[in-house]
């Protein structure tokens, strides 16, 4: 039988919403990194849990931090991890002050995902004190930047230790995701010549291109919806969300840029997309020969995600979900991008929480779900380390 300390997941959880931990979307600080108070603290307990602990700094003095529960070692090494930043707090009443009422905890990050860290100390307390050995190392990791360009878990990926499967607890009221689409973040840039609008034959007008450009976007996109869809992540698509272009209204603007988002699904890759936007833009040329453009590097270029159903982390959560919640787990298409590609391992997504409460102004979490969590993660990673003792 598993036993969740309810008192220290709500303490933990509520000490970590009072931590300050937005997330600045670019515009860093490095005296005062956005996660350190989150670092340090996370870092902290980790410690007192008697893990062996390390953290690398990414950038800007944010770091990623994580700690090994070590096992015999002929086991598989299981992550779990997750993000720790938020989004803003602008228009949000006492953001930073938890609050308990009717069974849920309040609070900025309270879902998103500050509730997985939580629950991810409670599972590697009751490891530490069921006297079980372990046959391989659980890994629990929290990472910086999710929010913004995942820098974390990008990093992560490269210098973080290897695992062999991961779980992270973003928040899908504890369903199982093992799949959701890929994001490329990228601007492209039109660039003309400059001019007074008395005289706007002396210049080339930068916006007057990019709505050429626009138009044959709108039709790429229009073509991908009508895809042969993947049989989970369905179709691509693309969208454009944000134009910027000139100065002032007395000139000829000289640039206009656009921010696009292209969902890619399972068997799309990034060279792939670039020859389509590529070929998109060569159409354009063909009727405005002097069009000048660029796509500038991409500030997120994250692959799908696509966890085979058999996978044995799969199977053990499903598992465990039965176990733990007296019916079969349900199983789903993670609806936004998360860090879960970047851990180059067999990954699901399973938390608590409902994805509705994430970025809202009255953020909130179940915590009998956080508690269902903590039991399906520790009967998950049991089963995936044949546990003896």
């Amino acid at each position: 039988m598993i036993v969740v300390d309810e008192t220290a997941l709500v303490a933990d959880l509520s000490a970590m919403i009072r931590i300050p931990s937005v997330n600045r979307f670019g515009a860093d600080d490095p005296a005062n990194p956005a996660e350190a108070g989150m670092a340090d603290y996370f870092e902290s307990r980790l410690l007192a849990l008697g893990l062996a602990v390390h953290s690398h700094t990414v950038a800007d003095g944010r770091r990623n931090v994580w700690g090994r529960l070590k096992g015999r070692g002929d086991g598989p090494t299981i992550l779990l991890a997750g993000h720790m930043d938020t989004v803003g707090v602008a228009g949000y009443a006492a953001p930073f002050e938890p609050a308990l009422k009717d069974g849920r905890i309040y609070g900025r990050g309270s879902c998103d995902m500050k509730a997985g860290l939580a629950a991810y100390l409670e599972v590697a307390r009751i490891l530490q004190s069921s006297g079980q050995e372990l046959s391989g190392d659980v890994i629990i990791a929290g990472v910086i930047d999710e929010e913004h360009a995942m820098r974390g878990s990008v990093d992560f990926g490269i210098n973080g230790p290897k695992a062999d499967c991961a779980i992270v607890a973003e928040p899908t009221q504890l369903a199982l995701c093992p799949a959701h689409k890929g994001q490329i973040l990228m601007t492209l840039r039109t660039s003309g010549v400059s001019a007074h609008s008395s005289m706007p034959d002396a210049g080339v007008n930068a916006i007057y291109h990019m709505a050429d450009v626009l138009g044959a976007l709108q039709d790429y996109a229009r073509a991908l919806s009508q895809r042969a869809p993947d049989p989970f992540c369905g179709v691509p698509s693309f969208s454009v969300g944000v134009i910027r272009g000139g100065d002032n209204a007395c000139s000829v603007p000289d640039f206009c840029e656009i921010d696009i988002d292209r969902r890619t699904i399972p068997g799309e890759t990034f060279a792939g997309v670039m020859a389509e936007l590529k070929a998109v833009m060569k159409g354009v040329q063909s009727s405005r020969t002097e069009l000048n453009y660029h796509y500038c590097t991409p500030s997120l270029n994250l692959p799908p995600l696509d966890t085979a159903q058999d996978a044995p982390v799969m199977r053990a959560l499903q598992t465990s979900c039965t176990q733990v919640l007296g019916h079969p787990s349900v199983v789903q298409v993670f609806p936004g991008s998360t860090d879960a590609p970047n851990f180059n391992c067999p990954t699901v997504i399973c938390g608590a929480g409902d994805l509705a409460q994430c970025h809202s102004l009255n953020e909130y979490i179940a915590v009998d779900q956080i508690v269902d969590a903590v039991k399906i993660y520790v009967s998950a990673i049991k089963t995936l380390m044949d546990t003896k003792g």
